[in-house]
């Protein structure tokens, strides 16, 4: 699979050497998504991986959207299961977003349904940090639902211009309308937002890393229970797939609760999965609509053009975009929510 450009290489390796930062060499690690390279930088001593921004999934500029990623890093590694943040490469014409060098992690991928104990771990350790008295720069609205709610109809703009049948468009829309207007525990913690299995590695003590954070915020932690074992998740990647039966999904669930020891209501963990599956939905859809327009020359916020990416992962991509949009998987999953609700 191609791997970031020879010219890439270059700028970042031009940048090192400005930033003084030593290595004995670099290897250019496999495209698999849609937001960065990689590059792993071996060293005398611990290795680091440079993360090197395509675009911003933020929507922000290159210099706050890199100041965000470090902020993910920085706050979530102090729960001892993600990669800690060693320094960031500045934005420059070598490299117009910047980077960051994050600790590397040596490990396999995560297997499903069998490492979902040790990713319960992981996002307790995460879900258990106290708020900060400053949470920005990262996302911490007061009403963490309304603010999810609204991402997900903001998103939902693009279901007319992703080429849908009216009849999904119509069951999309009512599942939208159906969301609760408040929830009766609501309680705000960090979380990642974006944790589908493929983002986990598990190292050598058997530990489930969380790799790929950009997205975090102060939020409900039923949306990264959700983003992990909903269909759309453990479908996504092509290394880590898994169909997960309702019983694992209540154990991975419960796994979670018992190391939490304080858990919101099943009303609240139910919504949010439903929310969670509603903003994989539109964003499917806004994907849909936007990856064959040309790539921002001018590489500002969010850009989501084939052309960044290799054309094996956005053949993957377009694939389980198609199928998670089938009537059939829309079946699937509100049968799954149905049952979940009357078991957690």
């Amino acid at each position: 699979m191609p791997t970031p450009s020879e010219t890439r290489i270059q700028a970042l390796a031009g940048e090192l050497q400005q930033a003084g930062i030593a290595y004995r060499t670099l290897s250019p690690m496999a495209d698999t998504g849609l937001a960065h390279d990689h590059v792993w930088l071996h060293r005398d001593g611990e290795d680091w991986v440079a993360r090197l921004p395509k675009q911003s999934q933020m929507n922000l500029g290159p210099e706050d959207n890199l100041a965000y990623e470090a902020a993910c890093y920085a706050r979530a590694s102090q729960g001892g299961q993600v990669p800690r943040l060693h320094g960031l490469l500045e934005v420059s014409n070598a490299l117009p977003r910047g980077g960051l060098l994050v600790e590397a992690i040596d490990g396999r991928l995560a297997r499903l349904p069998e490492d979902l104990p040790r990713i319960a771990e992981t996002l307790a350790s995460l879900h258990r940090l106290p708020l900060p008295d400053e949470p920005a720069p990262l996302l911490s609205p007061v009403d963490p639902w309304r603010a999810m709610r609204e991402e997900v109809a903001r998103q939902s703009e693009w279901l007319e211009q992703a080429d849908l049948s009216s009849d999904v468009i119509d069951r999309i829309r009512a599942e939208l309308d159906a969301l609760p207007a408040a929830l009766p525990d609501a309680a705000r913690c960090l979380i990642s937002f974006d944790t589908h299995p493929g983002n986990f590695l598990i190292d050598a003590e058997g530990r489930a890393v969380l790799v790929d954070l950009e997205k975090g915020r102060y939020g409900l932690p039923g949306i990264d229970l959700a983003h992990t074992s909903l269909y759309t998740s453990t479908t996504w990647d092509l290394n880590s797939q898994a169909n997960l039966s309702l019983d694992e999904v209540v154990n991975f669930y419960r796994r979670w609760q018992a190391a939490m020891g304080d858990s919101p209501s099943a009303e609240t963990l139910v919504a949010c999965r439903r929310a969670t599956w509603l903003w994989s939905l539109t964003w499917c859809a806004k994907w849909r609509a936007q990856h064959l327009r040309a790539k921002d020359t001018r590489q500002r916020g969010e850009d989501w053009s084939a052309e960044l990416t290799d054309p094996a992962v956005i053949a993957h991509v377009r694939d389980r975009v198609d199928h998670y949009l089938s009537p059939a998987i829309i079946d699937r999953v509100q049968d799954e929510l149905q049952r979940l609700r009357a078991t957690l």
